[in-house]
């Protein structure tokens, strides 16, 4: 009687023994790793921070206005979202204009600090209707909040005609510039950042 406990025991161990091995070698229990890439041609859209949501809900007054709140980090940080973002244009001279005959030329400099840049050519060209049009050729702006066209008497926009709100942030473009401007003042393009009073590039008019 106590030989068939015994041997009962001892195989009750046995099987105990025998399932843990199985277990223990079976797959479930031998780690694997894999770095699979995205199929080609597939994308992750960019998720936006809530403080960019948030950020691009507000009216422009407001968005200056937070400007004014945040440091240098949280406006760098919506500066860095923004410039994931391209928006592009390709607009040609109407009828009636002599884009061969600029009275005015010059070339986007960026500000070179690693987030605002511009680059392309300034043209002011005058209609045979009158006045003159600004023309962005091959424009290519790091994108931001509540980007300008200015011409200003400077580069930090202390005394500046607005010519609107920048069309898209890549291609050319047409801005009317208003009658009476004083080309000989306004001598300098900006494209400024409304909201955080940043510039982005700028360009020095001369004649040719």
């Amino acid at each position: 009687m106590r030989k068939g406990i015994k041997f009962g025991i001892i195989g009750a161990i046995a099987v105990i023994i025998g399932v843990t091995v199985f277990y223990l070698a079976s797959p479930l229990f031998i780690s694997t790793e894999i770095d699979e890439p995205l199929p080609e041609g597939a994308e992750i859209p960019p998720q936006s921070s809530n403080q960019f949501q948030e950020f691009m809900a507000m009216s422009e007054e407001e968005r200056i206005e937070a400007g004014n709140q945040m440091n240098e980090q949280e406006k760098n940080q919506i500066m860095l979202e923004f410039a994931g973002m391209n928006t592009s244009i390709d607009e040609s001279m109407s009828q009636g204009s002599e884009t061969n005959d600029s009275l005015l030329t010059g070339s986007f400099i960026g500000v070179g600090d690693g987030i605002h840049d511009a680059q392309g050519i300034v043209k002011v060209i005058p209609v045979e209707s009158g006045g003159n049009v600004l023309r962005l050729e091959d424009l290519v702006v790091t994108n931001g909040p509540d980007l300008y066209v200015y011409l200003s008497t400077d580069k930090s926009a202390s005394d500046f005609v607005n010519l609107g709100r920048l069309k898209a942030n890549i291609g050319s473009q047409n801005y009317p510039i208003p009658a009476g401007t004083d080309m000989t003042k306004y001598d300098t393009v900006l494209i400024w950042c409304k909201a955080f009073s940043v510039l982005f590039g700028s360009a020095d008019l001369t004649s040719h």
